[in-house]
């Protein structure tokens, strides 16, 4: 068992490496390329970030884990959102992470809710509906890309003005974009390779500890894969790119629910049939709390509490009482 767990440790700190790595060459390309932060951060990094999400809950869902894949990938959102939660308390000065001043991210956080609205409802209903497949793909999987995909197109919309101001400065910059690329692609490439092993080294310790795949999919594999979410937040934010870290959150939490789709085809049968109702504690725990982090966001009043942030402190309430009674629903 010890071995295993150093194993798992090796593999965690591997993937927070890489994740340090994927920050880093972000913040350059969103210079590079005069996309912006926000844009980059939702899309490109979260994307990349999670990529242990995808390698691992494919393997996982290859191995008959469907209960571990499906606990990650919520586990994985109500992660970030803890992340994100915590940066803000401890951040006491410069920008906030849940003020109006990050109010234009309240578009990528709305996406991010309507697409895990669409996974609860998914579980909720599975087998009490009509199953409808297109290429061996469930109707629910896909109306999710479809939500995300439109969802993205209009953040781009969104962001294409701030583009267009920024593509002045790329004439003398755009040489500048090979060297993070080639970093962004190497580091995506190191989550890629450890993400299989995680996934067999995770389910290994859900198998031993006894606890099942459902509460270890949503804890123990949620916050190995979430590490790059971790590390790659914690770095923009010492560069000084919040609008990298909240858009790298809001996006990942919004990519997550867009990987049951190569999940569904890797699934023999219906996933969503396959997993355990309790996931959809998870998944509407998601969005009270990006609800709220919103209404943190679009919220008038910018004077801090002298000791906490409410907003943020009912965030992580709500995301330890999820953790709890997934506990209680699993045991």
């Amino acid at each position: 068992m010890s071995t295993l767990i150093l194993q798992f440790l090796l593999l965690a700190a591997i993937v927070a490496a890489a994740g340090t790595a994927l920050a880093r060459a972000a913040d350059a390309i969103a210079d590079a390329t005069g996309l912006g932060r926000l844009l980059v951060g939702s899309v490109l990094l979260a994307a990349a970030t999670s990529l242990p999400e995808l390698t691992v809950d494919v393997a996982a869902v290859r191995a008959g884990h469907a209960d571990l894949a499906a606990g990650d990938l919520f586990g994985s959102s109500l992660m970030n959102l803890l992340i994100l939660a915590g940066i803000d308390l401890c951040r006491r000065n410069g920008r906030k992470m849940l003020s109006r001043e990050a109010a234009s991210h309240a578009l990528s956080a709305t996406l991010a809710i309507a697409v895990t609205g669409l996974a609860g409802g998914a579980i909720l209903t599975a087998g009490k509906l009509p199953a409808v497949t297109f290429c061996g793909i469930g109707g629910w999987s896909w109306a999710i890309l479809v939500a995300y995909l439109l969802g993205a197109r209009m953040l781009f919309i969104d962001q294409r003005i701030s583009a267009r101001l920024a593509a002045e400065e790329m004439p003398e910059r755009r040489g500048m974009i090979w060297k993070p690329a080639a970093v962004f692609l190497a580091a995506a490439g190191v989550l890629v390779a450890a993400g299989p092993r995680l996934a067999a080294t995770a389910a290994e310790l859900a198998d031993r500890s006894g606890l099942g795949g459902t509460f270890i999919g949503t804890t123990l594999v949620a916050v190995t894969t979430s590490l790059p979410e971790l590390v790659a937040s914690l770095a923009a934010v010492r560069l000084g790119a919040v609008d990298l870290a909240i858009g790298n959150t809001f996006g990942s939490n919004a990519f997550n629910m867009i990987l049951f789709v190569p999940l569904d085809a890797a699934f023999p049968g219906s996933l969503f049939e396959a997993v355990s109702p309790a996931h959809a504690v998870t998944a509407f725990a998601v969005i009270v709390a990006t609800a709220i982090a919103v209404l943190g966001q679009l919220y008038h009043a910018e004077r801090r509490l002298p000791v906490v942030e409410p907003d943020a402190l009912l965030m992580i309430l709500v995301i330890g009482g999820a953790f709890a009674l997934v506990f209680r629903l699993s045991s």
